[in-house]
């Protein structure tokens, strides 16, 4: 079973290889071999799992030279439920993301340069997952960097560029930081491999352990977008395409919490920044919602909300006991699913009527009942109505705040309570405004959206556009977020939408719903990761052999 470990990251990029080597050729084979690659690692993902809640982390290393020296993967429970829940979402939005190309005609770029930009996307995700030392934990960073940003701008419209040219700028600040403290982390320790450091960094100065932790931590806050490090987040996600903006925010900030949970769990245990932690969480909680309660835009307000729930997960690490540890893990693949739904319904709003602006939109659940339902349930789901997975999580987090007991912990409980309030107040705006109340004038029919690959930088102020629905140019509003296909080419709107966007999305929204089926096993299997994590012992004699 070791022997599987490493297919997760290579079979993408060898597919990825022979997709760049076919060229734009035989599309509806390369079609069925990226669903066929994503299949398998599902498949192996779930493999996995179920071997490391069977048999303890398992552990490779590639070439079979031991540690320090060779390259170490490790799949444990907490590496294999992040693997299997990313390979599901993955998949799901390449599905959606065939039902866009197709419906927009992009017949040679998606499959030339999404497709293989995509499969690297999902290498890199799995090379941070599985990574069992700083080094490759940083290849992994990087091959995500280089995939996200082919994936942000591809079009090469003056929005994509500027808003990715902010993403890729704050990334390789945080590249270049996370190498500093991967050679101070190697200056003190002699060694990068997290079982190794386990031992070595208890022996190193305080000062020394608390340096590099605060180091790793505003790597990865930048990464998950924690607040006050989140400022490039609401203006770099939203004018992707629909299905790259919802990987992002499913997946890229859930890396960044992931590396959180295994540096502070397993190299700086009983951590001396827990209040540092503390204040960051609910910063993100309180800053973040009420983003979310000022913006008109669909996109925003989720970019917002994303800011905001990444603060319960912090909330978790923060606390760093077993059930805080655990309701965190239970909230990441909450919100995994439920943030990329979400953002698959609001490119189905964008698809049908050309703008996610609130103000231009209405009558949804009369006019489309099936993307009303597609998007009420993950709302709610997200706002915490019991008794949905949200709820679960949520509870989960704030029992072990209140077992606590101290100041912080009882300031983020009541945190988040308001931060689920606030919630579900955004989630009622949104679906007033562009589900409940009737269409405001001018609203309906179907037209042109806005974006086109010709536009040039300083036009978006000025620039006449087809609006949906209307058969002359009226301007873009300020703000808001303007549309676009794959090859940000002008789309047309339809109100007979692709079945696989629909399919893809359904199947999110019912993958968010089996978590709360699956409640009880979900969280007997996170209290058991959460008790390996604080143990460290099974994880360090997986890699070490002893």
């Amino acid at each position: 079973m070791n022997a599987l470990v490493p297919l997760p990251v290579l079979l993408p990029l060898c597919v990825t290889g022979l997709k760049l080597a076919i060229g734009p050729r035989l599309q509806r084979f390369q079609r069925f071999i990226s669903l066929a690659v994503l299949g398998a690692v599902l498949v192996l993902s779930v493999l996995l799992m179920i071997a490391a809640d069977r048999h303890g982390p398992l552990s490779v290393h590639l070439g079979d030279f031991a540690p320090p020296i060779g390259i170490t993967l490790v799949a444990d429970r907490l590496a294999g439920l992040m693997l299997t829940v990313s390979s599901a979402v993955t998949l799901l939005v390449h599905v959606y993301s065939l039902g866009q190309g197709m419906a927009d005609r992009d017949d040679q770029t998606p499959v030339g340069v999404f497709h293989p930009a995509y499969l690297i996307l999902v290498a890199g995700v799995s090379c941070t997952f599985l990574a069992g030392d700083l080094v490759n934990l940083y290849v992994g960073f990087e091959i995500m960097l280089v995939a996200s940003f082919v994936l942000l701008t591809i079009g090469g419209t003056a929005t994509r560029i500027r808003a990715g040219s902010t993403y890729v700028i704050i990334s390789l600040f945080s590249s270049v930081l996370f190498l500093v403290a991967i050679a101070m982390t190697y200056a003190f320790a002699g060694t990068v491999n997290f079982a190794q450091l386990a031992g070595r960094l208890q022996e190193a100065p305080d000062g020394a352990r608390t340096l590099l932790e605060a180091m790793l931590l505003t790597v990865f806050a930048i990464k998950a977008a924690v607040f006050p490090l989140a400022a490039w987040l609401p203006d770099s996600y939203p004018t992707a395409p629909a299905p790259v903006t919802a990987v992002f925010a499913g997946l890229l900030t859930k890396v960044g919490v992931y590396s959180m949970l295994r540096t502070q769990t397993l190299l700086f245990p009983g951590h001396r920044l827990g209040d540092l932690l503390m204040l960051a969480a609910l910063a993100s909680m309180v800053v973040g919602i009420l983003g979310a309660v000022a913006q008109t835009d669909l996109k925003r307000v989720l970019s917002f909300t994303l800011i905001s729930h990444i603060g319960y997960m912090v909330f978790g690490i923060a606390l760093a006991g077993r059930g805080s540890i655990s309701g965190a893990i239970v909230y990441v693949a909450h919100h995994i699913t439920v943030q990329t739904t979400l953002f698959l319904v609001a490119g189905l709003v964008e698809r049908r009527d050309g703008t996610t602006e609130l103000t231009r939109l209405g009558g949804l659940a009369k006019s489309a009942p099936l993307v009303a339902v597609l998007f009420f349930v993950p709302a709610m789901n997200l706002a915490g109505i019991p008794p949905l997975s949200g709820f679960i999580g949520k509870v989960g987090l704030m029992r072990a705040g209140i077992d606590n007991g101290g100041g912080w912990a009882w300031a983020l409980v009541a945190g988040s309570a308001a931060t689920s309030l606030l919630t579900l107040y955004v989630m009622a705006k949104v679906w007033n405004l562009a589900f409940w109340r009737d269409a405001p004038p001018g609203a309906e029919g179907e037209g042109v959206v806005l974006e086109s690959a010709g536009d040039e930088p300083g036009d978006e102020e000025d620039e006449e556009a087809p609006a949906a629905g209307s058969g002359s140019g009226r301007p873009v509003p300020a703000g808001a977020v303007v549309s676009a296909g794959l090859l940000g080419q002008s789309i047309t709107t339809t109100k007979r939408l692709p079945w696989p966007m629909l399919l893809a999305t359904g199947a999110a929204v019912a993958l968010g719903l089996l978590y709360t089926v699956l409640g009880g096993p979900l969280t007997t299997f996170t209290e058991a990761a959460a008790a390996e994590l604080l143990a460290r012992t099974p994880y360090i004699e997986a890699v070490l052999g002893r």
